[in-house]
Order: C-alpha cells, then structure tokens, then sequence
C-alpha cells in the first residue's frame, strides 16, 4: 500500500450518502481524468441515480457504442468483474451532443431531462493541446463553456457545477492563491473576435494576445475562469486548478496511464533511447499529481460545494503538490530512471541514456549531436535502402512537445493549497480512506515504480511478462553503447592523428600571430 493502513468500512461514508440519488452530468468523460471519474463514482457511490456523459459521434461510432468501448478498457475491470456490473452500467447515460455546438447540440428530450433532473455538474471537457490554433482553443475551451453554463443555469436541481482548470492559467504570478485573477482580455469580446476573424488573421494576433502566457491552452483556461466568475451568482461554482495530472498511484488499478501527455511522453520517448536531453532546471520543485487524487478531490469539492448556502462567487481550489511532501525534477528523474532500468521497454532504438540539462546552450548542443545527428543518420541509411524515413519527422514531433514541457520545468511557481487541505482535514475516517485526498504520505520512490510499470503495460503495450527478456536486451544494447562511444572516440582520435602536421602548423601560425 502507497498510504495509511485500512479503517473499518462499517461505517457509511458521508460522502457516498451525500452523492445517493443524485443525477451527474460529465463532459469530457472519454479523457484520461472522465474516465477514472466514471469509475469511482461508479465503484464508490453505488447509489447515485443516473450518470449523463456528454459524448459526440465519432470515427462512425455513436456515443452509445463510445461508452460501450469504454467500459471494456482494463480500469473497469473490477466493476466488470462485481455481481451487480449490468445495474452499475445501466446508470450510465450517453447525451449525443458536442461542446462546439450551438445548445451543445443536444436534442429536445435529452435537455428537458437534464434540466428536470441533473444536480451536479462536472465540467472536465477541454483541448488540451499546447499547441492548438488560437481560433480553436478559444471555440472548444471558452465557448465551449459558454455553452455549457448557458444551459446548466437553466437546471432546476442543480447544486454544483465544477469547473475543472488548470494552476497554470496565470503563468505571470509565481505565487497562485486560491482566488480569481483579473483576465488579461474580456473572454467573450475575444470569443467574438476570433468567430468572424480568418485564421491567418488569427494566427497573426496570437503572440499579442498571449503576451505572458506560454500558450494557448493557458490563455484561453485564463479566459474562462472569468467567463465562469459571471455565472456565479446565478449557479453555485467551483473552479477546480490541477496541475499536472499523471498516472493513478491506487485506484483503479496502480500507474495506470493512456497517454503520451506531459512528462509520460518523456519517460518513454527517454525509454526508447529517442530522447537524450532536457532542458530541466533539476532543484525546482516538480508539481505533479496522481489522477486518482485528482479525482478524489474533485468529488468531495462537489459535495462541499452542494452543502453551500447562497453563494456569490466561485470557490475556488489549488490541486496541486503538498507543500510538506516535496519531490524535485531532479529527484522525480533520477527515481524515473532507476526504476526504468529495471523495468525497460521491449523495443528501443538506442540505449536509454542522457541527462537533464539547465543551460539551455548545452542542451540545444546535445539537441544538435545527440537527437538531429542520429536522425539524419537513420533516416539516410533507410533512404538507401528503399524503406521509409521516420526519425527525422519523429525528432521535430518531440522537439515541439520538449518546448511546451521545458517551459514548466525551467520556472518556480508556488501554488497555495490551503482550501482542499481544509476539506481533506475534515473527511471522516472513512472517506480518508474511501476518497484520499492527501499527498501528504505519498511514497514517491513507490508510487514512480508504478507509473513506469504503467506506461509500459498501458501506454507502449508491453506485456509484463516481457521485462527479463527486456533487461537482457538493455545489457546488449549497453554494450552497443560503449562500443559505438569508443568506436567515435578512436575516430576523433585517428582523424587528429592523420591530420597532425596540418594542427601543429596552425597552432604555430595562430602562437607566432599572437606573439
């Protein structure tokens, strides 16, 4: 176990008791965080009444097919696997519609139930894409949620909306308290701006407008924390800010992970042996959060928010690291990469090796030796041979993810997290337990093993039972590594050599011109 020994489930959780009956509403249900939202509602608030999922069509499969698929991937196993699976299953509610849609695009019928009956909202739905045009970021993001709220102020029964945003959204102030900060732009004067605006236009303004955030995932989750502050005297609000959100550390299922986002992108582009260099400042803290604590928080956030009496403004929550339990990049990486060693993929290109770098000169230099070189390299000698070329287009994919990651690995951001320790403080034993909220705990040494061990079965694909024959791959491809760096120091060595009377004149030239 990552965290505290068991307590007595005797008891009723209050916050279970608080979710019975009620009807939930998820956009952004088929993403990594909706996902293991779906699941511990399911598993851990067994009486909930009814759970909508906001679902578009999409590669011709409808949203009843999509949630289909989706309770059949390995984090509903153990629901799968209870004696009441079909009663569980059956609360789930697909709601044809899209977030980039006028109404949402949701029918007559489907919106009078969700106005009739929907008491909580948890708004998860967002691109978050780093690198995604502003015209689109701004649709999906802001008006998006425009949208939505437009819709939801019209619930009868609602008694929380959760805005799920990011501790990012104010790259500017290096210290994020737990309240609203003024937008740099009026988010619907811009929404407007960029509905009728081409996109070359667009794209044009885009540096101006973003001024200090670092993109435009960031700039439009500025945006919409202030559009979300107009609607929080009709509605109760709570904006939720995580930060970087990575594999589970427990629940469902330890390290679990489906994507390449953020840092998961970088363990395995590193266990692959492509990426050999960061720019990474390795003494600053690294603010990563499990999804399952994610999850946990934004649950009881509901519930605290339900409980709530004419409100006016939005609560607001920093989910984030705990201050008391601290882990650097530097030591995130070296935990990373001792664990990886022992765990290593069952395809590499080269020996997974490199280091992080805070001079930005040095690392743009081991960008040069160490990533274009060998591409070049690679994608010549299978030009010559007749097959396709694929490193040099794979190097400029990770270059461009290395740039949006470099820049929250290179500054100091201190985020205050006083609001969620607050609540956390005062769960029952039980729902300590049943919805761990605290990181306070957290084996980091423990909880990286399985988040390697996640990425490797989930993300690459690679069944556990390969990792012996993995590590006797790893000590050959080692022993390929030396060979090929001696091999390139004897080269250097011997072109020094035939070229030695060339050197010691110059060498003469250069003393006697100095002299």
């Amino acid at each position: 176990m990552f965290f505290g020994a068991r307590v007595n489930r005797g008891k009723m959780s209050e916050v279970s008791q608080w979710y019975s009956e009620k009807h939930i509403l998820i956009t952004g249900a088929t993403g990594f965080m909706g996902k293991i939202l779906i699941e511990k509602l399911l598993r851990s608030c067994q009486n909930i009444q009814k759970i909508y999922l906001l679902i578009r069509h999409k590669r011709g499969k409808s949203p009843k097919q999509r949630v289909e698929d989706l309770i059949n991937i390995p984090i509903f196993e153990k629901l799968r696997a209870s004696s009441n699976a079909e009663e569980l299953f059956k609360k789930l509610q697909p709601i044809c519609g899209d977030i980039t849609s006028e109404g949402l695009g949701i029918s007559p019928e489907d919106l009078r139930r969700l106005q009739e009956n929907v008491d909580v909202v948890f708004h998860m739905a967002a691109n978050v894409r780093f690198d995604q045009p502003l015209k689109q970021a701004m649709t999906f993001n802001t008006g998006g949620t425009l949208r939505l709220l437009e819709i939801v102020e019209t619930f009868q029964e609602l008694k929380a909306f959760v805005h799920v945003g990011t501790s990012y959204c104010h790259c500017d102030e290096t210290v994020l308290e737990e309240k609203l900060y003024p937008a740099p732009h009026n988010p619907r004067k811009i929404l407007d701006l960029v509905s009728w605006m081409d996109d070359d236009l667009v794209a044009l303004l885009t540096p101006h407008l973003l001024k200090n955030s670092p993109n435009t995932y960031a700039y439009t989750k500025c945006l919409t924390e202030d559009l979300v502050k107009e609607f929080s005297k009709k509605i109760p609000i709570a904006i939720a800010r995580p930060s970087i959100v990575i594999a589970a550390v427990k629940e469902p299922i330890p390290g679990w992970v489906d994507n390449l986002n953020g840092p998961t992108g970088i363990l395995v582009g590193a266990g692959k042996g492509v990426i050999r260099t960061m720019h990474c400042n390795a003494s600053l803290d690294a603010d990563i959060v499990p999804v399952d604590i994610v999850i946990n928080r934004l649950i009881v956030i509901a519930k605290e928010l339900g409980q709530r009496k004419d409100l006016e403004r939005p609560l607001v929550y920093n989910l984030t690291n705990d201050a008391q339990n601290p882990i650097t990049w530097g030591r995130a990486l070296d935990l990373g990469r001792k664990h990886f060693y022992n765990n290593p993929f069952s395809i590499f290109l080269w020996y997974p090796g490199g280091s992080i770098k805070s001079n930005y000169f040095l690392h743009m230099l081991a960008v040069f030796f160490f990533h274009l070189i060998p591409a070049y390299f690679v994608d010549g000698m299978l030009t010559l041979i007749g097959k396709k070329p694929f490193l040099i287009r794979t190097q400029k994919r990770i270059q461009g993810g290395l740039q949006v990651l470099q820049y929250y690995t290179t500054k100091p951001w201190r985020f205050i997290s006083e609001n969620i320790k607050d609540i956390t403080d005062n769960l029952s034993k039980e729902d300590k337990e049943i919805f761990n909220t605290d990181m306070r705990d957290l084996d980091w040494d423990a909880y990286l093993l399985a988040y390697v061990l996640g990425a490797r079965r989930y993300c690459v694909n690679d069944d556990p039972a390969t990792i012996p024959k993995a590590r006797k791959l790893l000590q050959r491809m080692y022993a390929l590594h030396v060979v090929a760096h001696v091999g390139f120091i004897l080269l250097i060595c011997w072109i020094c050599y035939i070229n030695l009377e060339w050197l010691v004149s110059g060498v003469h030239s250069l003393l006697s011109l100095l002299s």
